[in-house]
């Protein structure tokens, strides 16, 4: 099939301004339109398409072509114009006309008089004699007139369009020229006569990414969306918006057999390539061929380099001297062939990315080779280190040159500045394919280039591929090298949550050399297992991380190893949590500081990772947190911005954004589970859990549990959390208290069996309101001041201290503590209402506070979220206190359609949901804040609407109805 489109696309603008003209040339005056851009990009096809409009609507097209190939003929457009519409007929019959026939006739041979046509060698008069021609064609409802490639016309032809563009208004003529945006005669009209106002020009600009996939759907004649994404993008990246190119890329594709059309819609086979299409080879031939064998030289020399290549390496290989070279790159920029880079003083590029490869195809491989081979010394010599993008450029020379040993180690180093420059994605390619390229090269460059690659891998979450590296590992035929390689790989595991495995690996580095195994190796693996200590739940596991961190600090301050001492900092900043905020700090900025000052890219973000977790624990401050984040997605860190989401997750149901919260974790998971970073999937299925218990939803908070208990997390230290912050938090707004002091009570326990560092599932914080409530005496909690000063533990811990001394008739100090939990724990709406909800009842009863308020306000914040039970309670306590409760008769949406049919009310079906439990009435009294004798009534009334004959069939009619609701 021939792929054309047959629509015009991106081209709204020029096409209405060109069809008003046609139609004021068709009742009014006419006009001149130049439509000019490089190759390819569109000019006659819209040019063809205003024609075909004209002759839609009865106007005589006249079309002719100025062609490079062959002779120059003179006045060739123009005779070709006038001949499609005039060949083999009469001249008009028109008395202007008569006398300039004869003069006609040099264009149209028919209308000659005599042996030859009349040559009176004046080109105004028949430019006069054209001009008049047109306007007798359009008297009688206008005419068009298509000159294209106008950059290849005579000059004769030229002066004829001119006058004619100077005088065109006075008929009914309307003419469209196309031309290329090319230095010469035919571009100086166009754009004289415009500066005089006597024509309009379109530049006609490349299409952008988006309009490209929709030009390629208009040739597949399908929708943009049905276009594989593999082939959009690769026809945007070589087409780079040129219509032309676009058509001959899908030709080659088609015709190679690579996309493939079916009842399912376009699909790739096989390996999505583009082959240079032969039109565009033909072009860049000529116009290379044009420029002479220097020129073609200088191209070819350009090629080598790439897409983007440097005049100076260019000069160097080449020999030429400023002038002969400024007159050959000129040459090639008029030619648009190149253009100059303006990213980069004194680069150049290819117009076209097919450009180089269509020249690179008429070299032989031993000249290739060679030219690659002199430019890679070029590169090397003219700069020394080869900063920037110079070090990949002379790896890919070195590689088309064959010196492979050379491609890897330049691949190697370009891949390790990549990835301190926080391109993990380039990296891994980079470091990749000089593993490949080193595969028969020294020990220490094999190793070296190996290393580098586990850190990559590590850091882009790909632990699976770093591990068939490991297999590499005997290759190195050094045992000493073989352990760095085990430290990277144990980094890896690690960095993936893979704890067997880390341990695995520090236990094989460790084992081949025992005793000689260096200074400087025993901290990388003291630094690494330090961080895994930490991240395992056990007894003593913290303070042995702290003891390996020292150790790996020491050791690599004094051997200057600074990526070894940032991690050694970063798990004495997180063991020092647990006792001072203000120290944890200091070894985070510390591991910052050092980050910086050595580039070690990755280690900063990760040291910004943990000091926003520090700074949302200590504050509730996310904006380090989100500063964290923008950079891991910089620098490709993914198992980074994996755990900053998930530690966002948290914050967000904290602080009552559920929406946002549920956005981050489904997007999250999806990641998570491709990665099979299973103890983050572990503690993003606690956080769902936790976006349904701060909703009251137990039955959304079970189904993830039961996700979380699936992903392992019955010996996960997120256990604890699930525990602390889910399901207490459910229980409370479920005004289940008994319940909740159950779960802490469990909270507890697997504490003392295994501490972890968790430190708000409520031990630190919750725990202690509840003791004071309960009037529980509590020891100081000394030794974990730190977490329990932490922003959302604070909140419950001041709320605690303000029942003790409402208690202690000490109300001043009541009133103080409660005004400091208030303003504690102002991001956190929830927590908030609920401690103001808990503590109103002692406060009442202690004469301290303003428990009404704090009850009217926490009654409306639940009515408004929707968790009855807590607005029922508030209002329970308002009336107790003998404050004044407006009825509340919301909420009958919530309730079950046969239920709302049958007329259950909603407090009734609070009753029938308790029951559901087995409460007696006393229970559900209490938990309703009304009287057993109301509970007695409410159960009456739902065996009567439901027609069942006891309390017990009604109770398991209740546990029926829950249980049809999940």
């Amino acid at each position: 099939m021939g792929i054309r489109s047959t629509r015009l696309i991106g081209r709204d603008r020029e096409l209405d301004a060109l069809s008003q003209a046609l139609e004021e040339a068709r009742t009014d005056h006419g006009g001149a339109f130049f439509l000019v851009g490089e190759g390819g990009i569109g000019k006659s096809r819209l040019a063809a398409d205003i024609a075909s409009r004209a002759l839609a609507t009865g106007l005589p097209v006249l079309r002719g072509r100025a062609s490079s190939i062959g002779p120059m003929v003179p006045f060739r457009p123009l005779a070709e114009a006038l001949l499609s519409h005039f060949r083999g007929g009469l001249p008009p019959s028109a008395p202007e006309l008569d006398p300039l026939v004869p003069v006609l006739a040099r264009l149209v041979p028919d209308w000659y008089r005599g042996d030859r046509p009349h040559d009176n060698g004046n080109l105004l008069v028949l430019a006069e004699a054209v001009f008049r021609l047109l306007s007798v064609a359009g008297r009688d409802g206008g005419c068009l007139i298509v000159l294209e490639d106008l950059h290849n016309a005579d000059a004769e032809s030229l002066f004829i369009v001119e006058y004619l563009v100077d005088n065109l208004a006075s008929s009914q003529v309307m003419l469209i020229g196309t031309l290329r945006n090319e230095p010469g005669e035919a571009l100086r009209l166009a754009t004289a006569a415009a500066q005089r106002s006597s024509s309009h020009t379109f530049e006609l600009t490349r299409l952008d990414a988006g309009r490209t996939r929709e030009f390629a759907a208009a040739c597949l004649e399908t929708e943009p969306a049905m276009v594989p994404a593999a082939v959009a993008n690769l026809l945007w990246q070589n087409s780079e918006g040129v219509p032309f190119v676009v058509e001959e890329l899908l030709h080659g594709m088609l015709g190679d057999g690579l996309l493939v059309g079916g009842p399912s819609g376009w699909q790739v086979v096989g390996e999505l390539q583009a082959r240079v299409p032969e039109a565009l080879i033909s072009s860049i031939a000529a116009r290379v061929d044009a420029l002479g064998a220097d020129g073609e030289t200088l191209l070819s020399v350009a090629a080598v380099l790439g897409r983007r290549f440097p005049l100076s390496v260019v000069q160097a290989v080449t020999d030429m001297d400023d002038r002969m070279l400024h007159n050959h790159i000129s040459a090639s920029v008029a030619a648009h062939l190149v253009t100059t880079d303006e990213t980069t003083p004194g680069w150049y590029a290819f117009r076209h990315p097919l450009t180089a490869e269509a020249l690179l195809a008429r070299l032989v491989p031993s000249t290739k080779a060679n030219l690659a081979r002199r430019a890679a010394d070029a590169v090397e010599q003219l700069h020394p280190g080869l900063p920037g993008e110079l070090c990949a450029l002379a790896a890919a020379l070195r590689l088309t040159a064959m010196d492979h040993p050379g491609a890897g180690r330049l691949y190697a180093e370009a891949g390790r500045r990549a990835l301190d420059g926080g391109a993990a994605d380039t990296a891994v390619t980079m470091l990749t394919r000089a593993v490949e390229l080193l595969a028969t090269a020294g020990p220490d460059d094999r190793a070296d280039a190996l290393e580098s690659l586990l850190h990559a891998l590590g850091q882009t979450g790909q632990f699976d591929r770093a591990v068939e590296f490991s297999a590499r590992f005997a290759e190195i035929g050094r045992l000493e090298r073989a352990v760095d390689l085990h430290i990277q790989l144990a980094w890896a595991a690690y960095i993936g949550g893979r704890h067997d495995e880390c341990l695995n690996q520090i236990e094989q580095a460790r084992a081949p050399l025992g005793g000689e195994i260096t200074e400087e190796q025993k901290a990388g693996l003291d630094a690494v297992e330090a961080s895994l200590w930490l991240d395992i739940p056990g007894p003593a596991h913290t303070e042995r991380a702290r003891k390996l961190a020292e150790q790996a600090w020491e050791v690599a301050e004094r051997a200057g190893v600074p990526f070894v001492s940032c991690q050694a900092l970063q798990v004495l900043g997180m063991v020092a949590l647990e006792t001072d905020l203000a120290e944890a700090e200091r070894y985070l900025q510390l591991a910052r500081r050092m980050a910086e000052r050595h580039q070690l890219t990755h280690l900063r973000t990760q040291v910004l990772v943990r000091l926003g977790g520090h700074r949302m624990l200590a504050e509730g401050d996310v904006r380090t947190f989100d500063l964290a984040r923008a950079e891991a997605q910089r620098t490709g860190a993914i198992t980074l911005t994996c755990a900053v989401d998930a530690s966002r997750a948290v914050h967000a149901v904290m602080r009552g954004e559920f929406a946002q919260a549920e956005t981050i974790l489904s997007e999250n998971l999806a990641v998570l589970g491709r990665l099979r970073l299973v103890a983050l999937q572990q503690y993003t299925h606690m956080t769902r859990a936790m976006v349904a218990a701060h909703q009251a939803d137990r039955p959304g908070m079970e189904r993830a549990l039961e996700d979380f208990r699936a992903e392992g997390g019955a010996g996960a230290q997120e256990l604890v959390l699930s525990v602390g912050l889910a399901q207490v938090f459910c229980s409370l707004l479920e005004e289940d208290a008994d319940r909740a002091r159950r779960e802490l009570a469990q909270v507890m326990a697997l504490e003392e069996q295994q501490p972890s560092r968790f430190h708000l599932a409520g031990q630190h914080g919750l725990r202690l309101l509840i003791e004071a409530l309960d009037g529980t005496e509590t020891d100081p909690d000394g030794p974990r001041a730190a977490v329990s000063g932490m922003r959302w533990n604070r909140q419950f811990v001041l709320l605690g201290e303000a029942v003790r001394h409402g208690r202690a008739g000490e109300a001043g100090l009541a009133d103080a503590a409660l005004a400091r939990a208030v303003e504690t724990a102002a991001p956190f709406p929830v927590s908030r209402h609920l401690g103001l909800r808990m503590v109103a009842e002692s406060a009442a009863a202690d004469g301290w506070g303003d428990p009404v308020t704090w009850l009217k306000e926490a009654e409306e914040y639940f009515h408004q979220a929707g968790i009855s039970a807590v607005a029922s309670a508030c209002r329970g306590l308002l009336r107790k206190i003998g404050a004044p409760v407006g009825q509340r008769r919301e909420g009958s949406d919530r309730l079950p359609a046969d239920l709302r049919s049958a007329g259950v009310t909603v407090r009734e079906y609070e009753v029938l949901q308790l029951l559901a439990d087995n409460m007696g009435n006393k229970d559900i009294a209490r938990r309703l804040h009304i009287s057993p004798r109301t509970v007695e009534k409410h159960v009456a009334s739902l065996m009567a609407k439901s027609n069942l004959q006891n309390r017990t069939a009604l109770t398991e009619y209740a546990s029926s109805t829950r249980n049809a609701s999940k």
